[in-house]
C-alpha cells in the first residue's frame, strides 16, 4: 500500500466520486479524486475554496502504482496499457499518442465520447479503470519531479482513509508550522 493525502474543507468518512468538481472545479489532470505525496500540498489545496474556513488533510492508502496500473504525464505509456486498450477498442491507437499520458487520456476522451470535456475525461477513466488503469500521475513540481507526485483515482472504492488532520493555513494558503492536529481516528467525523 502507498501512502498518499488529500485536502478538503469538509469532513467525510469515505470519498464519493460524485464529488470530483466541488475542490477547484477543474479536471486539468483527468477525472478521479486527486490525492499528492505531500502533506502541505494537500493542506494547501484544502483552501483552494475562499469560502472555507475549516481545514482538513486526509492521509489515504491506495494500492501500490506499479507499471501496468498507471499512465503518468510526460512519459510514454507502458505497453501492456497500449494492448490493453487496443484489444478493448479492436482499433490500433495511433503511436504519436502513445508517447505522453497525457495526449493518450485526451486521445481516449475523443475516441469514446468524440470530445476531451467532462464527459469525455469521466467515459476515458472509466474505460481505463475497466482494463487495470488505477492511477493517472503528473509530478507535485514540474521543475523538480523528484519532490513527489500527484495522481487522480478513478474509482474512489481503492482509497482507505488512514487518519485525518485539522490544519490552518497562512493568507497565501501554505500550511501553518504545528498546525496540524488529529482529529480522526480519535474523534469521529461528522458526515
Amino acid at each position: 500500500m502507498l501512502t498518499m493525502y488529500h485536502g478538503s474543507p469538509r469532513l467525510f468518512d469515505q470519498f464519493d466520486i460524485s464529488h470530483v468538481l466541488e475542490g477547484d472545479g477543474k479536471l486539468k489532470f483527468g477525472y478521479g479524486v486527486y490525492l499528492t505525496s505531500s502533506f502541505s500540498s494537500a493542506a494547501h489545496y484544502s483552501g483552494v475554496n475562499p469560502f472555507s474556513f475549516t481545514h482538513y488533510v486526509y492521509t489515504v492508502e491506495i494500492p501500490d502504482i506499479k507499471e501496468d496500473n498507471h499512465i503518468d504525464f510526460k512519459h510514454p505509456v507502458h505497453i501492456p496499457i497500449i494492448e490493453r486498450v487496443e484489444g478493448k477498442l479492436k482499433q490500433t491507437v495511433p503511436e504519436k499518442v502513445t508517447r505522453d499520458g497525457k495526449d493518450f487520456r485526451k486521445y481516449l476522451a475523443k475516441t469514446l465520447t468524440g470530445a476531451v470535456d467532462f464527459a469525455g475525461e469521466k467515459t476515458a477513466a472509466e474505460f481505463l479503470d475497466s482494463i487495470g488503469v488505477d492511477y493517472i500521475i503528473w509530478p507535485y513540481s514540474w521543475k523538480n519531479p523528484g519532490l513527489g507526485f500527484n495522481c487522480a483515482v478513478s474509482d474512489a472504492q481503492k482509497i482507505r482513509i488512514t487518519q485525518v488532520h485539522q490544519v490552518e493555513l497562512d493568507t497565501k494558503k501554505r500550511l501553518i508550522d504545528g498546525s496540524p492536529k488529529i482529529i480522526w481516528p480519535n474523534k469521529l467525523i461528522a458526515v
